[in-house]
């Protein structure tokens, strides 16, 4: 049958599928029986199919497709008893316990001396009972928290013990669904409206608790609660209620836009109307929460930050920005309102030291979040309608204003920023501003400037026009918030070559002072954290030039200063520290130029970039070293910890590129680990940019290489590692990044079955087959180093034994290549293989002529090793097939194992105990004479 003809044919499917099922691929096999159910037209075979295709979602643990198709088989076959039976088991996988004990107990009834189905009906029979006492004794306890909570004479002291219970039992799905219809969620409401700060705390996380993965009681909590007083509780005075309840929130959201994404939402399974108008009712709350004078700074950034984390779409290429759009349509003047608020005027919001920043990253994540130029030019043109209304106002409370929220843009949607700047008589208006004898005003009108001068264009212009201003301002000024970003303003013009060293705005050793003044600033305890986070502003533009670095690294104080700052509240200083952090380091991406492109520039005569001489890698190691000493590992640790809008992608990319230079050296990858730098890399591996993801999975990488995984990912964690290192598996990684994987992945894969298990589930085997054809040998090696661990598992094994496929010849090549660590590589993998599947013994003859050669110079390697593996293959291949022992002792085999199990030279009794073993094989099959046949046949000779 001719290959278009079998894709025709739904018996030929079915059979395709049947292999590829016991060969271990299960989506091969699905493949062929979805293929197979569309062209079949029999009822009955469609049944088998249907039958089919569920063991194999019983083996890839996607229970609830398992359960439809046994289903759609019994539909047709009510008596087909092994559909019965997969559908029990996806039942009971699926927590449906009763619907699953019915069809155990007709197959039982079906088939009484099967001990599966008995062995089933047992496991089931226990599981209904254990949940029965479980819902009686969670139900009594439930009503007892209840009646004590209610209980206006009941101490304090009872009141919040069962209020802390309560929140125990709601993380249990049957304290939960007690709480729920137990009317709980109307005496939550009661204890929102206590006066004691850990009951309405424990009403917060009871609330969790109940939302947690469950759209439809979300949903009937959002509406019977109302979001109006979850909104008013976040947007109180204390701190942590305000955090839990913006956590609470969190958990509402995900469950709502989760249970939008499945086919059945929640886990009663019940069909729900989608949740978009709770949803849009949510997010009409937080904004019309942004711009209330009542809401306290906190309770604004957190209604910020759930914007944030909720609004934009989480891939881009997911088509639907819907939400933006309308957050854009219904709020973006509410934001805008918020960006343009100065605190020291005495209209607006009250605000935290974060709430600036928050604005534009939101802002900056809406605008990124826009599809097209249209969508671009409405939100460019609602911002300066907002901008102008305030700027054409009298009075200069209005123009502050509008300065503040172009400030804001600039940081945040800096394209916008630049448009709203460029209205007419806004530099000028900033530029006077400066000069103005009021510190707020001077305040908000140098803060945009140091925004402002961005880009190269606009740092000339305020060169020209504003460096002779800011260096008065320095030098006059009495106000330390006013110096200070004064400062910062001059630090960001005299680095606007970046890195070049031949490109310096100021005179040789203006930097160098600059950056002497901000140590200074920096470490000095009676400025308040805003004046001393700009100082980190300043460093953070100065440490391109490398003497600022070097001078940096010395100062101890300042190191340490600037890791205090890093850990505080002001998380507005993060995206600063990482950036100094990254320059200091060295750890951002340099080009190297062509040199004969250099040549070229240089005959044309233009600019050529110029490396600063202590940029080498020796000075590099030494202020590694010098960050490693003062503590840096800790700081980035807490920065990862941050739950802020200011830790943005950006900023993660920082943290990681700094991870991945202080792992560089094998020797301080201990101390990384020591500090919590693992833990740490793990989150930067998955939510991050690009970029970001790349060097934190690369960090990881080297770390899992050198260190023990299981005491440097201890627990659960170490299952956390294996995602980040097979994402680097990919073209788009360097050679470098892919062997670097390849080694951890290893390392992993020789751990743990259930980690082997994990490497296979993430689809790394068909990528790490890939890395065994590479060019470069040692990628080569140690991507043949990983199969060897990997085939340990029996799903790996069954790749090997399946049909038409060349997997076993390459090994057997492999194990002839000249390469030592591809060759041990190789021929440890076939004496695994040779050994768990006997099966396979039999057809290394057909792989190559040169078979017997590659196993017979194994023997003679003079690497140990070598031999070791060499000698099991020989006795794994004699003890699966007599032919394959005669063809091996008709070789010069026979010989080598003869001098092997005496104990030659160099041979190990391991061995030459494996060689005798072979020896005494070949004698048991009548091949070759026993020593002692031979002296007695010698004794009588005539």
């Amino acid at each position: 049958m001719s290959g278009s003809e079998k894709g025709k044919d739904p018996a030929a499917l079915k059979e395709e599928g049947n292999t590829l099922f016991k060969a271990g691929d299960m989506q091969g096999a699905i493949c062929c029986y979805t293929k197979a159910i569309k062209l079949s037209d029999s009822q009955a075979e469609s049944a088998v199919l249907y039958r089919n295709r569920s063991a194999c979602y019983l083996k890839l643990e996607d229970y609830s497709k398992a359960e439809t198709d046994a289903s759609k088989a019994l539909d047709t076959d009510p008596g087909d008893v092994k559909a019965r039976f997969r559908r029990a088991q996806a039942f009971q996988k699926l927590g449906r316990l009763d619907q699953a004990f019915l069809d155990a107990q007709r197959c039982a009834q079906l088939e009484p001396k099967n001990k599966a189905f008995q062995d089933l009906l047992r496991q089931l029979g226990a599981q209904i009972q254990q949940k029965s006492a479980q819902l009686n004794s969670t139900d009594a306890r439930v009503q007892q928290m209840f009646s004590l909570l209610l209980d206006a004479s009941a101490k304090d002291s009872d009141r919040q013990k069962a209020a802390q219970n309560l929140v125990v039992l709601s993380r249990d799905e049957a304290g939960a669904e007690q709480i729920f219809r137990n009317d709980g969620v109307k005496l939550i409401q009661k204890l929102l409206q206590s006066k004691l700060e850990d009951v309405i705390l424990s009403a917060l996380r009871t609330l969790v608790g109940l939302c947690t993965g469950h759209q439809s009681r979300t949903m009937a909590i959002v509406n019977e609660l109302g979001m109006e007083q979850l909104c008013a509780v976040m947007g109180s005075g204390a701190p942590t209620v305000s955090l839990a309840a913006c956590h609470l929130l969190q958990v509402m959201f995900e469950a709502l836009t989760e249970g939008m994404k499945k086919e059945i939402r929640g886990k009663d399974e019940a069909i729900l109307p989608e949740p978009s108008k709770e949803l849009r009712s949510m997010l009409h709350h937080l904004l019309e929460m942004l711009p209330a004078s009542n809401v306290s700074g906190p309770g604004r950034d957190s209604a910020i930050n759930l914007l944030v984390k909720q609004v934009p779409r989480k891939s881009l290429k997911n088509p639907d920005n819907s939400l933006t759009l309308w957050v854009t349509d219904q709020g973006l003047k509410k934001i805008l309102q918020v960006a343009g608020t100065v605190p020291e005027l005495s209209e607006g919001p009250p605000l935290t030291d974060n709430t600036h920043m928050s604005c534009s990253v939101l802002l900056s994540k809406l605008y990124d979040d826009l599809k097209s130029d249209k969508e671009r030019e409405n939100f460019n043109k609602l911002c300066e309608e907002y901008v102008q209304q305030h700027f054409s106002r009298s009075g200069l409370d209005a123009k502050l204003r509008a300065i503040q929220t172009v400030s804001v843009l600039l940081q945040g949607p800096s394209d916008v920023g630049n448009r709203t700047l460029e209205m007419s008589g806004m530099m000028d208006a900033v530029i006077s501003l400066c000069a103005s004898e009021d510190v707020t005003h001077q305040q908000v009108a140098v803060e945009a400037l140091i925004h402002a001068a961005g880009k190269a264009k606009r740092a000339s212009f305020i060169t020209a026009n504003g460096v002779a201003l800011l260096k008065d301002l320095y030098k006059k000024s009495e106000n330390d918030r006013i110096r200070v970003r004064a400062l910062v303003g001059l630090c960001k013009l005299g680095s606007a070559g970046g890195t070049d060293f031949s490109m310096k705005q100021f005179a040789e050793g203006s930097t160098l002072k600059l950056a002497k003044q901000c140590r200074k600033w920096l470490c000095n305890e009676s400025l308040p954290p805003t004046s001393r986070r700009w100082s980190v502003e300043g460093l953070a533009y100065l440490t391109f030039d490398a003497d600022v670095k070097e001078d940096l690294v010395e100062d101890k104080n300042a190191l340490l200063a600037m890791f205090d700052l890093a850990k505080s509240e002001d998380k507005t200083v993060l995206f600063a520290v990482g950036s100094t952090l990254v320059n200091c380091t060295n750890s951002y991406d340099v080009e190297k130029p062509d040199p004969q492109m250099v040549e070229l520039a240089k005959y044309a005569k233009q600019h050529v970039p110029e490396e600063h001489p202590k940029d080498a890698r020796s000075y590099v190691e030494k202020r590694l070293l010098k960050l490693l000493e003062a503590g840096v590992v800790s700081a980035l640790v807490c920065m990862v910890k941050q739950e802020s809008p200011a830790l943005t992608e950006a900023c993660k990319e920082c943290i990681g590129r700094v991870f991945l230079a202080l792992v560089e050296r094998q020797e301080d990858r201990g101390t990384v680990v020591a500090q919590g730098g693992g833990k740490a890399l793990i989150p930067l591996a998955s939510d991050n940019t690009d970029v970001g993801k790349i060097k934190a999975a690369q960090a990881l990488a080297k770390i899992t290489i050198t260190s023990n995984p299981e005491i440097a990912f201890p627990g659960e964690r170490i299952y956390e590692v294996v995602r980040p290192l097979v994402s680097l598996l990919s073209l788009e990684c360097t050679l470098l990044q892919n062997f670097e994987a390849l080694m951890a992945l290893t390392n992993l894969a020789g751990i743990s079955e259930r980690l082997r298990q994990k490497i296979i589930k993430e689809k790394a085997v068909p990528k790490v087959e890939g890395y065994m054809f590479e060019e470069h040998e040692l990628v080569r090696a140690s991507a043949t180093e990983c199969m060897c661990n990997l085939v340990l598992s029996t799903e790996v094994q069954k790749l090997f034994l399946a049909t038409g496929n060349d997997r076993l010849k390459l090994i057997v090549l492999y194990s002839g290549e000249e390469d030592e660590r591809l060759r041990k590589a190789a021929a440890g993998t076939l004496a695994m293989l040779t050994a768990e599947q006997p099966e396979l013994c039999s057809r290394i003859p057909g792989t190559t002529t040169h078979w017997l050669e590659i196993v017979q110079a194994l023997l003679l390697s003079e690497m140990s090793d070598l031999r070791h593996r060499g000698v099991v293959i020989v006795h794994n291949m004699m003890q699966a097939d007599r032919s394959l022992a005669e063809t091996l002792m008709e070789s010069e085999a026979l010989e080598i194992l003869s001098v092997m199990a005496k104990g030659g030279e160099g041979t190990s009794d391991p061995v030459s105990k494996i060689a005798q073993n072979c020896l005494d094989k070949a004698v048991a099959y009548g091949i070759i004479k026993s020593r002692q046949e031979k002296d007695t046949n010698k004794g009588t000779e005539p």
